[in-house]
């Protein structure tokens, strides 16, 4: 299985986790985003979206696209450990959950977005951090209360072992922090996220950027 990624993706992050728990392999291979390479021709063929991750199951088929489809496709391809609740109800407050980052407070920190900012709209620095700031505290906030009002919230997202939720508020508190955008106001989410640090799964997916 190949892997088009890139090490600062939140999207990628969520499929690497993913296969670290099912204890998949697969081969990553690097798209840089910053430098570009998303809109080489080689990439474009591969997803005509030029955004990652894409994954390569090498059977002739096409490519899947998208997380979210991706994660769905590796619960229903390999099943252990599962990664959604087995009630139904849980199951769609599982996704709803991991699409409140992935839909909604996502992509107000990719590449594309801070390029549109600032090279195309003039922004300067300073209003592109406050941009960030607003949009990524305002979805965090807006998690946080789910997980407070919700009496499933266990030791993470739901119950007491990672789902996608968990998949996906981990690489946003990643990218928060790495926009210093602060974290304090968000203290469920914190706890949960020192309980995925904890775990081997979720620390190998943290790009080394050093």
């Amino acid at each position: 299985m190949k892997v088009y990624g890139y090490q600062l993706s939140q999207a990628t992050m969520r499929v690497r986790i993913a296969l670290n728990l099912k204890k998949v392999d697969f081969q990553e291979l690097d798209i840089d985003l910053l430098k570009g390479d998303q809109f080489k021709e080689s990439f474009t063929k591969i997803n005509p979206q030029q955004v990652v991750p894409a994954v390569d199951l090498e059977d002739q088929n096409p490519l899947l696209f998208q997380s979210m489809a991706i994660l769905e496709y590796f619960e229903e391809a390999f099943s252990d450990p599962p990664l959604l609740p087995a009630d139904l109800r849980g199951r769609a407050r599982v996704r709803g959950l991991a699409q409140m980052i992935i839909a909604d407070t996502h992509r107000s920190s990719v590449p594309s977005t801070r390029k549109y900012l600032t090279n195309t709209l003039g922004q300067s620095e300073e209003v592109l951090q406050g941009w960030i700031n607003h949009w990524v505290s305002k979805g965090l906030e807006a998690f946080e209360s789910r997980l407070r009002l919700d009496d499933v919230t266990g030791r993470f997202c739901h119950g007491d072992s990672p789902t996608f939720a968990d998949l996906s508020l981990f690489p946003q508190i990643l990218g928060a922090k790495r926009f210093d955008v602060p974290t304090h106001s968000f203290p469920i989410a914190m706890q949960i996220f020192d309980r995925c640090m904890d775990m081997a799964e979720f620390k190998v997916s943290i790009p080394d950027i050093d």
